[in-house]
């Protein structure tokens, strides 16, 4: 038997409905000279089956079957590195796929130069709708050899083990394998490869399928979408100090600003996302579990942080833990506090009181986000929906409070819009904000969704109704955020059903849904597309052509 070129091993642990969908996809490489083992973790349902079936139908399929349970994905790695045959190795787990010339792409810049692996863009694709993302796409921009991280320190982010080509004889050099019995091993054994790797080349092309199932059931969700659990807190830690030491003992400390800015940037700011839905158990454990690392961390990479992760990092650190669920609403969307605090110097804080040393002082001052001087248009408010409740037919009565912290509205009645666009057609909904105390006002807005215009073929998806005000001659619009749980309100709008409910993830929007009925979704939705995909199809290569 000829020696392959690539051995590629996929790892599986009771998923007998996926696997045989990722072996065939590198079954079907471009480049066929390779070897496929099949790594089962000692799985209990018909994964065994499927795997001897697979190998059965084609000889480059081995079927390797560990004799216990591991509970995770280092040692059926390992154990397949021990009997691979390859001089280059490649990973694929068992609910993911290889795009078609994945190992033809990666084998071919290993055969340009000689380099101790290759790696490729990372296509992200979302189960729940199908949508597609490049896996941080500023990193694979373009095509590149680097003489090691240094030259590139944000390949931390990158640290997927999958996305990879790896030479055995670089690998068994340095006697780098996973680490087993702990979660997140890729971070570690990334991080371990970025730093005794001579050089290594990124192409751009995709060269991994990931399938991202993010409202997956706590009992199949893979281990990143397991964050509730206190236990994978513990876990991803853990891995930070095994690379930290790492770092420490091969003489990589000079990288440790870059690696604790990713940790707090990536890891760090996953749970922050989450915070909002944690109850108060759970947020005082994970202070307990998370800041005695964040104190070990270097000053440099907080720094680096946008004010707004800082502050949840530094409310966290100074457990003003409702706080910071408070804070961690509208992460990324310039969204303001209930409240501001300003010392005998002028400096503005968030919350509602001066921090109390020297570093949360640091942490907290809101000054450089000029809360009170910018344009009006990125202004900062909080809008927050603070009742919910069931109108007449298909609408709803909306009870809003906006907070003002920095007094940027004049004080008085204030005329207030939702606006929501389903399908591309905007309803406005005007009401009022009246002053209930400096900084803070209050109103009623009531939505009727039957007045929503939609599309001759109806619409299907979801849409977050935004809050527009006005202010000499400018407007400002933001989102509106609505109470983490409330009963879902369904009615029937013509030819739909619409269904008003929190949106249960992010900042926790107020959440619209509707779902085309009857003769719209049968007929008229499915004519529609055949019909005007050509057309816009055409229209776009005359717009296109007429632009060159």
């Amino acid at each position: 038997m000829s020696t392959p070129d690539v051995t590629v091993t996929v790892i599986v642990h009771n998923d007998a409905e996926r696997l045989a969908r990722a072996v065939s996809s590198v079954r079907r490489q471009t480049h066929t000279n390779l070897e496929i083992i099949v790594s089962d973790d000692h799985s209990t349902d018909r994964t065994p089956d499927v795997a001897r079936r697979l190998a059965a139908a084609d000889p480059r399929v081995r079927h390797l079957r560990l004799e216990r349970n591991s509970g995770g994905c280092g040692v059926p790695r390992n154990r397949a590195m021990e009997i691979a045959r390859a001089p280059l190795l490649m990973f694929l787990d068992s609910d993911d796929e290889l795009p078609g010339n994945a190992v033809e792409l990666l084998l071919a810049a290993h055969r340009e130069r000689e380099i101790d692996f290759a790696m490729g863009a990372v296509q992200r694709v979302r189960v729940d709708n199908g949508r597609r993302s490049t896996w941080m796409p500023h990193l694979v921009a373009e095509r590149r050899t680097l003489a090691g991280i240094g030259a590139d320190p944000r390949l931390f982010f990158e640290h997927l083990a999958t996305s990879k080509m790896y030479a055995r004889a670089f690998l068994d050099r340095h006697g780098l394998r996973f680490p087993e019995g702990i979660h997140y091993e890729d971070q570690l054994f990334s991080a371990q490869a970025y730093c005794l790797a001579k050089s290594f080349t990124i192409i751009p092309e995709p060269v991994y399928r990931w399938y991202v199932a993010p409202y997956a059931a706590s009992d199949a969700a893979s281990i990143s979408n397991q964050r509730h659990k206190l236990a994978n807190v513990r876990d991803r830690i853990h891995v930070q100090h095994l690379i930290d030491a790492f770092l420490t003992e091969s003489g990589h400390e000079w990288l440790r600003e870059d690696k604790d800015h990713k940790f707090l940037k990536h890891d760090f700011r996953m749970y922050a996302g989450d915070l909002p839905y944690r109850d108060a158990e759970w947020l005082s454990s994970f202070a307990d579990l998370v800041t005695p690392y964040l104190d070990t961390l270097a000053p440099g990479a907080y720094a680096r942080l946008p004010r707004t992760e800082r502050v949840v990092i530094q409310l966290i650190r100074d457990r003003r833990l409702p706080e910071a669920r408070s804070a961690a609403r509208g992460l990324g969307q310039s969204v303001a506090p209930r409240q501001l605090t300003t010392d005998a110097e002028g400096r503005v804080y968030w919350g509602g009181e001066v921090p109390a040393t020297a570093w949360s002082r640091r942490e907290l001052d809101v000054s450089d986000l000029e809360l009170e001087t910018c344009p009006f248009p990125s202004a900062r408010f909080r809008h927050e929906i603070t009742e919910v409740g069931r109108g007449p037919g298909a609408s709803i009565d909306l009870a809003i409070r906006t907070y003002d912290p920095a007094l940027r509205l004049p004080v008085g009645p204030r005329r207030a819009t939702l606006l929501i666009a389903p399908g591309g057609r905007r309803l406005h909904v005007h009401f009022r904000l009246s002053p209930v105390r400096p900084g803070i006002f209050e109103g009623h807005a009531h939505l009727d969704l039957t007045a929503v215009s939609l599309p001759l073929q109806g619409f299907a998806g979801i849409r977050h109704p935004l809050l527009r005000l006005q202010h000499q001659g400018l407007t400002n619009t933001g989102l509106l955020l609505a109470p983490l749980a409330f009963p879902a309100l369904t009615a029937q709008v013509p030819s739909h059903r619409v269904t008003v409910e929190p949106e249960g993830h992010g900042p926790g929007r107020l959440q619209v849904r509707w779902e085309p009925l009857g003769v719209t979704a049968k007929v008229v939705r499915p004519l529609v597309r055949r019909v005007a995909g050509p057309r816009l199809k055409r229209a776009a290569h005359l717009l296109a052509g007429a632009l060159k």
